[in-house]
């Protein structure tokens, strides 16, 4: 199944990366020359942004402060999307297409509740989405640096179940793995709220997607939620 056709976004081309110089900014280099390149990801991706790693890259319009954005990362596997912009309309059109075991009427993006909006309300369902590019040992792990507002949107989920509210954790993995689970040491807080929140009865779900070679994002299966947390 498409979910996104990354043509659309305009002119892709490739090169190979130099350096991360910071959470945003990457220089590469497009066609021998240098070139910077924003990051739409700031995890820590340290090994996927390596030292001549092949780039898929979006030219940017004229005027802005760099020359491309990273789309994605070529891994062992494939092309991996790096690009967290892309992850809300990649997860919506699969839940709209019934990822979580119905069809629901009305997908809405960024719905307030509390002081946070989460990143969907499908039906009577709030789900927050987490973009997982992280694979240590063959599992899947979730955040690759501390999150301080995805630990608050989780504990949201566990009011609005209170609430009357289904709720769901959705992870979206880029990369292929055994099963999901959070990561044992980069972010304590978010591994006990996640922890909390299935036993307060908020919903797991996971699938996998990946880029095809038309630069079709598809989806690919899936995710479990690992039996140990």
């Amino acid at each position: 199944m498409i979910l996104f056709d990354l043509k659309t976004l305009g002119t892709l081309t490739t090169g190979s990366l130099i350096a991360r110089k910071n959470r945003f900014l990457a220089t590469a280099t497009v066609n021998g020359q240098i070139k910077k390149v924003h990051i739409a990801d700031t995890g820590r991706l340290e090994e996927i942004l390596t030292p001549n790693r092949e780039l898929l890259l979006l030219k940017n319009r004229p005027g802005l402060k760099t020359d491309y954005t990273l789309i994605a990362a070529k891994m062992e596997e494939g092309w991996v999307l790096i690009n967290t912009k892309l992850h809300s309309p990649v997860a919506k059109k699969a839940i709209e297409a019934g990822l979580l075991g119905f069809l629901p009427k009305k997908v809405q993006t960024e719905a307030r509740f509390g002081d946070s909006r989460i990143d969907f309300l499908a039906d009577n369902m709030l789900i927050e989405l987490k973009g997982c590019s992280l694979v240590e040992n063959n599992i899947c792990l979730f955040p690759n640096a501390p999150t301080t507002r995805g630990t608050r949107h989780i504990e949201e989920l566990i009011q609005a179940k209170a609430q009357g509210f289904e709720a769901a954790i959705l992870i979206m993995a880029m990369r292929r793995c055994t099963c999901f689970r959070p990561h044992p040491t980069r972010d304590e807080a978010f591994r006990t709220i996640f922890q909390k929140a299935l036993q307060e009865g908020v919903r797991f779900f996971g699938f996998f997607i990946r880029i095809d070679e038309d630069l079709h994002i598809v989806y690919d299966g899936e995710l479990q939620l690992c039996k140990n947390l």
